[in-house]
């Protein structure tokens, strides 16, 4: 967690797909640097109760916000909510998304809308909730999660792909849009990290992933973390429709 405990103190922040993972390591880094954070997730209820004890063990407050980014009303109606009930709303990450592997050729329609409407869906439909909170304050940081394969692919994941490659699009196009109501929007395009998902890799498959990587190692949950709270961060406040990569040297 971060040293500087201040640098969010009084704000509050939604962490979209929080119960675990990257975005739970988000959300106790908001939480470490002082921002009040709401959790959301689809399922998974204990896990994240499990990340609000972490967050309040550490001294940090939040509270649950659980919906599903996908359904067409969900963000608007959950995410004014909650920032009418704390008078604001200074930060979203947009960290929920799935991932459903297969190559294209047997590749499942319903499979390529389900990626589609959480990925980029879910992102572009919290980022138009929260914009309009944020735009009338005329402050936000808006901070969306992609991932490598959106710049070097990946077999089997053209979907999750074409949705993070998308992501970095809709990022670049909303920092322009909301740049004038000292809004930021940006993107952190994580690398292989080590979490539940690489955890389930075949040893033949981690062991010829760590080769690709020049730093030898996958990365942790916590040194994605600290690159978001540095885009949600008053040290970037000049910063914004950048995708900053925390990939171990696998992708420049």
């Amino acid at each position: 967690m971060s040293t500087n405990a201040a640098a969010l103190k009084d704000q509050v922040a939604l962490v979209t797909g929080a119960s675990r993972g990257i975005g739970r390591a988000v959300a106790l880094e908001l939480a470490s640097r002082g921002a009040h954070v709401g959790i959301n997730y689809r399922t998974g209820e204990d896990a994240a109760r499990s990340c609000l004890r972490a967050v309040e063990a550490a001294g940090g407050t939040g509270e649950l916000c659980p919906f599903d980014v996908a359904e067409p009303d969900a963000p608007v109606t959950h995410i004014a909510a909650f920032a009418k009930e704390k008078g604001r709303l200074d930060i979203l990450v947009n960290n929920a998304g799935i991932t459903i592997d297969g190559l294209v050729l047997r590749y499942k329609e319903e499979d390529w809308q389900r990626t589609l409407e959480v990925n980029l869906g879910g992102a572009f439909r919290c980022s138009r909730a929260a914009a309009r909170f944020m735009a009338r304050r005329r402050y936000g940081r808006i901070v969306n999660l992609s991932s490598v394969v959106a710049s070097m692919g990946n077999p089997g994941q053209a979907a999750y792909a074409a949705t993070k490659a998308g992501l970095e699009g809709m990022t670049k196009a909303l920092a322009r849009e909301l740049a004038s109501r000292d809004v930021t929007v940006n993107a952190v395009a994580p690398g292989f990290i080590d979490t539940e998902m690489t955890a389930s890799l075949p040893e033949e498959a981690r062991a010829a992933y760590l080769a690709m990587i020049p730093l030898g190692r996958l990365g942790r949950s916590e040194e994605v973390a600290t690159a978001v709270a540095y885009l949600c961060g008053p040290d970037a406040s000049y910063v914004t429709g950048h995708v900053l990569a925390v990939n171990g040297g696998l992708y420049t």
